[in-house]
C-alpha cells in the first residue's frame, strides 16, 4: 500500500468532549477540527451528544452537508456518543460501554430524550444509564432504525462486552434477539484485528478501531478507513457490510489491559504464565485482573495469532479480514529521537514542520518515502519513522490499568 486507498475515508468515531469525565477542556470543535486535519482524519464522531451543553454547541456550530453528515471548518462530523450501561443480568452486575451513531442531530435529541429517566445526562459526557445493552440498542433503533450501535473497546476487563470483569461470552448472550443488529465491534487499544479474527461470531462482522481520545492530541491514535463515499449512507454500508479498507492500531501490548496481572504488586502474566501459575496474585493472593490476551483466547477457544510481521509498506496482511498497520504516534517518535518529553515545544515544532510539509501525521507515518521525510526533518527522525513503520520495536506489555511501552532499539 504505497498510497492512501482510493475511494476510502479515514474515521475516528470514538472521541469525547470537554464535558466527559477525565477529559481535556480543550476538546472544542475548533481544536478537534484542527487536530483532525493534522492527523489525516476525514470524519469524526461528535462525541457526547447526550450532554446538554455539548448538544447546544453542536446545534449552534455544525453545518448540515446534505449527505447525512455535518461539517465544521472542513472536517465532517457524525452525531455519536458513548453510553455506559450498568445493570444486572443472570445474577451478575454488567457494565458495558456502547457507541451510538445516528444520522441527524434531531435523531440524537430524540435518543437523548428517551434516556432522561435512566441517568443524569448532565453529569458526564459519557453518561451511565440503568438500561441493559439490549434495551439501549432497542431504544436507539426505535428512535432511528438507521442507528449504528457498536460495543466499545470490546475486550477490556471493565466495560467491554467480552470483558473478564462484567462482560459476556458472546454477543448473543448480551443482546439476545437483537444481536444480528450489531454489525461491528471496536477492538480497543489492547487488541488488534488478528486477535479478533478467531472469534467465530466476529467473522461476519466489522472489527473497527478508534482512538477513544480524551484530548485533541490523541485523536487518530487508532482509526478505521472505510471503503465508499464520505456520506452517512457510505458509513452505514461500510459498517454493515464489513467495508473496512484498513485500520491503524496501537501495538496491542501497549494497551493497559493486554496482559493479566496485579499492578499494585507488580505482577504481569502472559498466556503461559497464567496457565502455569493460575489466576491468583502470588504476592497478595487476590485474583488477578484477567487481561485482553487471556480473554480473547478464552472466548475464541484458540491461541491468539502472534508473530505477524508487516510488509515493507507497514501493513499486516494475510488470512481473513482487512489489512492493518501498527504504529507509534509521531510525537512519541520525535520525542524518543530527541530525548525530550512528548509535550515539549521542541517536539511540537518538529511535529508541525513534518505534518505541514507531508500533509498529515498518517501520511508521514504510513506513506511518505525516506526522501520525502529527509527533506522536511532530521535524518534520525526520518530513519526512526521508517523503523517504526516496519515493526522493528521493543515492547513491554501493559497490564491491570498500566500502559505498556513500545520503544525503538538503537535510539
Amino acid at each position: 500500500m504505497a498510497a492512501r486507498s482510493a475511494g476510502s475515508f479515514v474515521a475516528d468515531l470514538h472521541i469525547h468532549s470537554p464535558y466527559a469525565f477525565a477529559c481535556s477542556k480543550s476538546l472544542t470543535l475548533d481544536n478537534l477540527a484542527s487536530w483532525a486535519r493534522r492527523k489525516g482524519i476525514d470524519l469524526l464522531a461528535t462525541g457526547d451528544f447526550t450532554h446538554p451543553r455539548w448538544a447546544d454547541a453542536l446545534d449552534t456550530n455544525l453545518e448540515e452537508c446534505g449527505d447525512g453528515l455535518y461539517q465544521y471548518e472542513g472536517i465532517r462530523f457524525v452525531p455519536g456518543t458513548e453510553i455506559s450501561c450498568v445493570y444486572r443480568q443472570d445474577g451478575r452486575t454488567r457494565r458495558i460501554h456502547l457507541l451510538v451513531l445516528v444520522p441527524t442531530l434531531d435523531a440524537a435529541a430524540a435518543f437523548t430524550g428517551r434516556l432522561q429517566d435512566y441517568g443524569k445526562l448532565a453529569s458526564d459526557g459519557r453518561p451511565t444509564v440503568s438500561l441493559s445493552a439490549w434495551q439501549l440498542l432497542e431504544t436507539a433503533l426505535d428512535c432511528c432504525p438507521e442507528s449504528l450501535v457498536i460495543p466499545a473497546h470490546a475486550w477490556t476487563p471493565w466495560y467491554g462486552v467480552y470483558g473478564s470483569k462484567s462482560g459476556f461470552d458472546s454477543l448473543d448472550e448480551c443482546f439476545g434477539d437483537l444481536a444480528p443488529m450489531v454489525r461491528a465491534v471496536e477492538s480497543g487499544l489492547s487488541s488488534d484485528p488478528a486477535m479478533n479474527r478467531p472469534v467465530p461470531e466476529l467473522a461476519q462482522r466489522s472489527v473497527v478501531s478508534f482512538s477513544d481520545a480524551h484530548s485533541p492530541a490523541n485523536l487518530g491514535r487508532e482509526v478505521t478507513a472505510f471503503s465508499g463515499p464520505l456520506t452517512w449512507e457510505g458509513l452505514t454500508t461500510a459498517v454493515n457490510a464489513d467495508g473496512v479498507a484498513y485500520t491503524v492500531e496501537f501495538y496491542p501490548e501497549e494497551g493497559k489491559y493486554h496482559y493479566s496481572g496485579h499492578r499494585k504488586c507488580g505482577v504481569a502474566y502472559g498466556t503461559a504464565d497464567l496457565e502455569r501459575n493460575g489466576p491468583e496474585c502470588p504476592v497478595c493472593g487476590r485474583p488477578l485482573t484477567l487481561g485482553v490476551l487471556h480473554r480473547v483466547n478464552e472466548v475464541s477457544g484458540s491461541k491468539t495469532v502472534d508473530g505477524l510481521e508487516p510488509d515493507a509498506d507497514g501493513f499486516i496482511r494475510g488470512g481473513e479480514g482487512s489489512p492493518y498497520a501498527r504504529l507509534i504516534p509521531l510525537r512519541e517518535i520525535i520525542a524518543a529521537v530527541k530525548g525530550v518529553g512528548v509535550n515539549t515545544r521542541t517536539v511540537m515544532r518538529a511535529y508541525s514542520a513534518i505534518t505541514d510539509a507531508i500533509g498529515s501525521e498518517l501520511d508521514a507515518l504510513l506513506w511518505a518515502s525516506a526522501h520525502d521525510l529527509e527533506a522536511v526533518t532530521e535524518e534520525p527522525v526520518a530513519r526512526a519513522i521508517l523503523q517504526a513503520r516496519t515493526g522493528r520495536v521493543q515492547i513491554t506489555p501493559g497490564f491491570d490499568g498500566q500502559y505498556g511501552s513500545v520503544s525503538l532499539p538503537g535510539l
